[in-house]
């Protein structure tokens, strides 16, 4: 068998010639598409086929892309997460604000029209804290001796009396409570014109007349005002509502169980009322003549 050694050199066009025979085809493809229209078809075709390799091509770069704009949304979110946290919690501090003084502002003005009705003289005061001991009903407010302030001067609201003055520093002073235990008002029925004494429980919601007969005619509902026969309370001002009265025959006095009709524990500013003009004091009982003794017949 005969065998023919592989060339050495490969034959074919030259490089030149390829050059043109490239160059022309390209010219003619150019013209064709230009002119006729002809790989309108062939062109999309290719785009459809070489669409995934883009999109595959491209996948980096847009994963790198969102990832940033995660990290950065996350970043931002969390930014307005909490700027937005803060400004709700500055205005419901606002609105509770604007609440406290709106409801301020009422009380101030319902005392100004007490403060009008009121015959005595009067001074606003702030009550700043409760006491101490937990199983009395007293407040401390911000006026004292340097104020004009004296012991047994009475506290009220706009509505009626919440108690009365009993202790008095420079610059406070100590304010019992009308619903304080042991606590005792004079107080008149409005329907009835009967008399009673107003005590308090150590509720704040409760009160309670004492030594109340079976027979005396008070009913639920009935309005109790002072009556100003202690000389410390103005007569008329609103004190308390009967809601319960209870008859048992089993005792000598009737249940008689009260609301206050002012705000005991429920306001921040409170009006001071002057000291009263002072009684005319009791006559003193005139002594009884003693019998005069018989002289001894010597």
């Amino acid at each position: 068998m005969e065998h023919t050694p592989p060339p050495l050199f490969r034959t074919g066009p030259t490089p030149l010639a390829r050059l043109m025979i490239f160059a022309m085809l390209s010219v003619v493809l150019l013209i064709a598409d230009a002119r006729f229209n002809y790989l309108t078809v062939l062109r999309q075709i290719t785009a459809v086929v070489i669409y995934p390799l883009q999109r595959l091509a491209a996948a980096p770069a847009a994963m790198g892309r969102r990832v940033s704009d995660f990290f950065v949304s996350h970043s931002a979110l969390r930014d307005d997460n909490q700027r937005l946290t803060e400004q709700n919690l500055a205005l419901a501090q606002a609105a509770q604000q604007a609440r406290a003084l709106e409801q301020e502002n009422a009380n101030l003005r319902g005392l100004l029209e007490a403060r009008a009705r009121i015959s005595a003289p009067s001074r606003f005061a702030e009550i700043l804290y409760a006491a101490r001991d937990p199983f009395s009903r007293k407040v401390m407010i911000d006026q004292g001796l340097q104020h004009g302030i004296q012991p047994g001067q009475p506290v009220g609201d706009h509505i009626g009396i919440i108690g009365q003055v009993t202790r008095v520093y420079a610059w406070l002073s100590e304010v019992t409570l009308i619903t304080d235990k042991g606590h005792l008002v004079p107080v008149l029925n409005l329907r009835t014109g009967l008399r009673a004494v107003l005590a308090g429980t150590g509720d704040d919601g409760r009160l309670e007349l004492r030594f109340i007969p079976l027979t005396a005619d008070f009913q639920t509902g009935d309005q109790l005002v002072t009556s100003g026969i202690d000389g410390v309370y103005p007569p008329g001002l609103p004190v308390a509502e009967v809601i319960n009265v209870e008859r048992n025959t089993a005792y000598l006095f009737a249940n008689v169980t009260c609301k206050p009709l002012a705000g005991v524990n429920a306001r921040a500013q409170v009006l001071v009322l002057g000291p009263l003009p002072a009684m005319t004091e009791r006559p003193q009982d005139a002594p009884a003549d003693t019998p005069k003794k018989k002289k001894k017949k010597s």
